[in-house]
């Protein structure tokens, strides 16, 4: 039915009903299409640092992806007029550490809507003023994330700092809900705490229940904590708690969401209202066409070689538009290495894939594992 990349949350989260069933009966909660009406499936592509830029964006927008979320930009990149180093952060490049470019979704033309854009920073002024910048380039809804778990991004107090700092983070949501109009949405992405001390959960929903008194229209919440990072299985079960605690809250889950099957056992086991697809669709945009096949009826198709070949070429220029032919072909390895798990012999492509530098050897990759287009069967 679908690749699996990871331990999926079906053997840790059992459910009486078949995915099938779920999906079936599954429906947009009417409180996100009254925010965003074009929010039309319950689930979304994260925000995915060093990955989620307008091409991976675009590509799952063509494979049923309903709403997407940038790469964390950082604030101060953003009041220096772009990314890379900054007079405040001498040390920090915006690459290095993931942070995207708020006007790339310009740069190669297309619509990428609807868009939030996730911005991460320290000082509520400066964050209100880079929200305020991000309304008027016309993102849809403005992100604030509380939740990086990156060592480097925590040490300048941001991102997951917060869940230290809850009355800090509240100055944050505060000033950027006051920065952004009234019809632009704000949210959060947040963490279920630091770790695992007495006093997160205190922290946790000191921040949670103070997003909504401030205007927010949801939260999506990672339900491992900062210090775990990524490690270990996430905890469904907090989120379970949470929407049992808050019915008329909307509540976005994230956490091991690796195949489409994982995405309707989050939507049964916790009743979040909508899903983040982090890592599980970084080289698997057939994840969200699959789960769109599951909601109508049908059995979910994996990709054919064609479907894969097509995927990766429209990926490739998509990319070349956005970041040129030499920078392009780098950051197109470290997708190619995820894509390459759907074929018949995963780990002869992916070795190849590691290999690409330019236009000509991506397309002798296809060529040898892909065919010309021509000879594979579609």
């Amino acid at each position: 039915m679908s690749v699996e990349m990871e331990p999926t949350g079906i053997v840790n989260h059992p459910v009486t009903r078949s995915v099938q069933e779920i999906a079936r009966s599954t429906r947009v909660d009417p409180r996100i299409q009254k925010v965003i009406p074009a929010f039309d499936a319950p689930f979304f592509q994260a925000g995915l640092a060093g990955y989620s830029d307008g091409a991976m964006r675009l590509i799952a927008r063509r494979h049923g992806c309903p709403y997407c979320i940038t790469e964390a930009l950082l604030d101060i990149t953003l009041l220096n007029g772009g990314k890379g180093r900054t007079r405040e952060d001498p040390d920090l490049l915006a690459e290095e550490c993931g942070l995207g470019d708020p006007h790339e979704n310009r740069l190669a033309g297309f619509d990428d809507h609807p868009i939030a854009g996730q911005i991460m920073g320290t000082e509520p002024e400066q964050m209100a003023r880079a929200a305020a910048m991000l309304a008027d380039m016309r993102y849809d809804v403005i992100d604030v994330n509380l939740a990086c778990p990156v060592k480097k991004i925590r040490k300048r107090k941001r991102g997951g700092h917060f869940l230290l700092a809850p009355d800090e983070a509240l100055e944050v949501l505060a000033a950027v809900r006051d920065a952004v109009p009234r019809d632009i949405p704000v949210t959060v992405k947040i963490r279920r705490g630091f770790d695992e001390g007495p006093d997160m959960e205190h922290a946790f929903h000191r921040i949670f229940e103070g997003a909504y008194d401030l205007g927010c229209a949801w939260t999506t919440v990672h339900c491992r904590t900062v210090v775990q990072k990524y490690k270990g299985p996430g905890r469904w079960s907090f989120l379970t708690d949470l929407v049992r605690r808050y019915p008329d809250r909307v509540i976005f889950g994230s956490g091991d969401i690796w195949t489409v099957e994982d995405i309707f056992l989050m939507l049964e086991v916790t009743g979040v209202q909508a899903v983040s697809v982090a890592r599980g669709c970084i080289g698997n945009p057939w994840i969200f066409r699959q789960a769109r096949q599951l909601m109508a009826g049908e059995e979910p198709t994996p990709p054919t070689l064609l479907q894969q070949r097509n995927a990766l070429l429209d990926h490739f220029d998509l990319v070349i538009a956005l970041h040129g032919e030499r920078g392009g072909a780098r950051m197109m390895r470290k997708f190619g290495i995820k894509f390459a798990v759907h074929h018949p012999d995963p780990q002869s492509v992916r070795r190849e894939f590691i290999t690409v530098s330019s236009i000509e050897d991506w397309r002798r990759v296809l060529d040898t594992h892909y065919g010309d287009g021509a000879s594979v069967d579609g």
